[in-house]
């Protein structure tokens, strides 16, 4: 740790912020097997084998229209339009690897890995196995300020306690200082993210099958890249790839940003079991059908988070089964709208950045004072 990082840490460290996660609201009468028992007796965990066909064979038909439009249009500035096509393409495949990730579609293991390497791998150029391993760590622990992958990665703070370890570069500051609005801007980038981790966790030796892996992944680039550039002048070429791209990334992190940003956080040291842990981390968007296609059926993550192997399109079933238990038991369940959801999350991250370096420079000052 560098001298500076050690001045900013015992400033944080001054600042005497609150501990992260002390006011959970924890009932005493709710429990995980209760629940699940509710559930299960429903059939809402049964496997559904028909739905999960009919929704891969209309997501490789809505793919391959976007790449036949590619190939038919040309060397034409019409393709962004077709970029964006692809881009909520790649995302709608993302949802399957998901799902088979979770176990929703089959328990083989050899089952899970083909339609996870072809859905994930091969048709998006991102590793699977390095996926699988990161969410399920965020799936153990969401919000947890020392486990969640999907926290401890962002350049963000979602605590004043988090402002030493990420705040260590100018770069960093600028970020924490106007994250409500960086925090969607870095979205842009995070294709590119998802696209590196698989070769970062085959070089720290975190890919069970890294050689397969890694040639799967090239497999994709290849393809994609000989796509664009046999079709399209390089420069329409690189335009096309970062629109397709970058609305990748934006969409994927849309979906993702509202399930858990904003709501409560927590360190190991804080002990919480799994229904407490699921529920009071995560939040509700109110349903349609067109928002459980556009989600993926993660606008239900309260209920997604608590049975993860439930297919997907038995959530809508199991929320007011969750909604009523978690009401009877006094356990706050948090649903909002889309635009409610982004403006939480907007509001959270202000509200931390603010707070943070109000109270650093407060700190800051008095040590200027101390030493005068």
């Amino acid at each position: 740790m560098s001298t500076k990082t050690q001045d900013l840490a015992a400033v944080v460290e001054a600042a005497n912020f609150p501990a992260d996660g002390r006011d959970l609201q924890v009932s005493p009468t709710a429990s995980f097997d209760d629940l699940l028992h509710k559930v299960r007796q429903a059939g809402l965990m049964d496997y559904r084998p028909g739905y999960f066909a009919v929704k891969i064979a209309l997501n490789v038909v809505l793919s391959a229209a976007g790449w036949v439009a590619f190939a038919l249009l040309g060397n034409s500035w019409w393709q962004l339009a077709v970029a964006v096509w692809i881009g909520l393409c790649f995302v709608q495949t993302g949802f399957i690897a998901h799902d088979t990730g979770h176990k929703q579609i089959s328990r083989a293991r050899k089952t899970q890995d083909v339609l996870g390497w072809i859905h994930m791998n091969v048709l998006l150029g991102v590793s699977f196995g390095w996926w699988v391993n990161h969410h399920n760590r965020h799936h153990s622990n969401p919000n947890n300020l020392d486990k969640d992958p999907d926290t401890v990665r962002r350049q963000v703070i979602f605590a004043p306690s988090e402002y030493a370890r990420k705040a260590h570069t100018p770069f960093r500051r600028f970020v924490i200082r106007h994250q409500a609005v960086m925090f969607f801007v870095l979205l842009m980038q995070e294709a590119f993210r998802m696209h590196k981790a698989g070769f970062t966790a085959a070089r720290a030796g975190l890919l069970r099958i890294p050689v397969m892996e890694l040639g799967l992944l090239m497999v994709h680039f290849t393809a994609y890249l000989v796509a664009v550039f046999t079709v399209l002048d390089p420069g329409l070429g690189v335009v096309f790839i970062l629109v397709n791209q970058a609305v990748f990334g934006i969409y994927l992190g849309a979906v993702f940003a509202p399930n858990h940003k904003g709501m409560a956080v927590h360190r190991d040291d804080v002990e919480v079991d799994w229904l407490h842990r699921q529920v009071l981390t995560s939040r509700n968007i109110y349903s349609s059908r067109f928002t459980d296609f556009m989600y993926g059926g993660l606008n239900y993550q309260i209920e997604h988070h608590l049975f993860p192997s439930m297919p997907r399109v038995n959530l809508r079933r199991a929320r007011p089964l969750v909604r009523e238990y978690c009401a009877a038991h006094g356990v706050p369940y948090h649903e909002v709208s889309q635009a409610r959801s982004y403006l939480e999350v907007a509001r959270h991250l202000r509200e931390v950045s603010v707070s943070t370096r109000a109270r650093i420079s407060e700190v800051l000052r008095e040590m200027e004072r101390a030493k005068a």
